[in-house]
């Protein structure tokens, strides 16, 4: 025969269990279970965390390796467009620095005209020195102009079409330029080779000169203007028994960068055809 407890009795057992509990746990007796159980919810949430995660990368990265190299490959543009647009900067300092300086020396030389000019192109030939501007008639450019920069003389026209003129460098063996010495007004003849290295000639044996001298133009000859700058000595030839010295100079012009020019149009070099003896018949 099933036995029934009162209802409240029930309750006072129920509560008395759950006292027991509380008290038991209160007082520790219960650690071990729970420090058991923790470590037990812990371990299994980590593990089911670091497979969800690792999944998780799985799917993703895929996606986001390809959105990367996405983006390091626009990176890399936007980097060669930029260095582009630095070089292009940097040229245009450059331009504008040459051609201010340009002006500098048209302006502390007031009395010849000018007429500024780019260089488009050289002499392919490694004998002959010549480079191509782009100005010729058309602009008032003649056969026989001189050519300097702010640096000094880079040569004279030589051919000349509607738009554009060939130059002759001083560097250039068949160039001849009648000069003298600043510091000592000593007449030579400055002279190119095929090498592209410059000279001094016909220096007389009782001249001083000195590494370090000023070459200027004298304007003998009526080809260049006076004292346009020419370069200075570097090394100086003189042996007894030869009638003249020489010496080897070093332009004031680099040749290799030259980039732009000023074309002398005022200056009009004399005609001398008549004073030279011809052959007779």
């Amino acid at each position: 025969m099933k036995t029934n407890f009162p209802r409240s009795l029930q309750t006072v057992i129920i509560a008395l269990i759950a006292f027991g509990l509380v008290a038991l746990a209160l007082g520790g007796y219960f650690n071990p279970v729970t420090s058991w159980f923790t470590r037990l919810t812990v371990d299994a949430q980590t593990w089911v965390s670091t497979r969800y995660l690792a999944l998780a990368d799985f799917l993703t990265v895929p996606r986001d390796v390809a959105s990367l190299r996405q983006r390091n490959t626009e990176l890399e543009a936007e980097v060669a467009q930029l260095q582009t647009q630095v070089i292009d900067l940097q040229q245009k300092v450059t331009e504008t620095n040459i051609l201010s300086a340009l002006v500098d020396f048209a302006r502390a030389n007031p009395i010849y005209s000018y007429k500024a000019a780019a260089v488009i192109g050289r002499d392919p030939s490694p004998f002959l020195r010549y480079v191509i501007i782009n100005i010729g008639t058309n602009q008032g450019v003649l056969p026989g102009m001189p050519v300097v920069t702010d640096k000094g003389l880079v040569g004279r026209v030589d051919a000349v079409i509607s738009e554009a003129a060939r130059v002759q460098l001083i560097t250039d063996s068949a160039s001849a330029i009648n000069v003298r010495l600043q510091s000592s007004s000593t007449e030579a003849m400055l002279v190119g080779s095929v090498t592209g290295d410059v000279s001094l000639d016909m220096i007389a044996q009782d001249a001083a000169v000195t590494i370090g001298d000023v070459v200027l133009t004298s304007g003998l000859g009526g080809s260049f203007p006076p004292n346009l700058l020419v370069g200075q000595v570097i090394s100086v030839r003189k042996l007894d028994y030869e009638l003249f010295q020489t010496a080897s100079i070093q332009p004031s012009v680099d040749f290799n960068q030259l980039g732009f020019v000023l074309v002398i149009t005022t200056f009009a070099p004399v005609d001398i055809t008549p004073l030279v003896a011809t052959p007779g018949p």
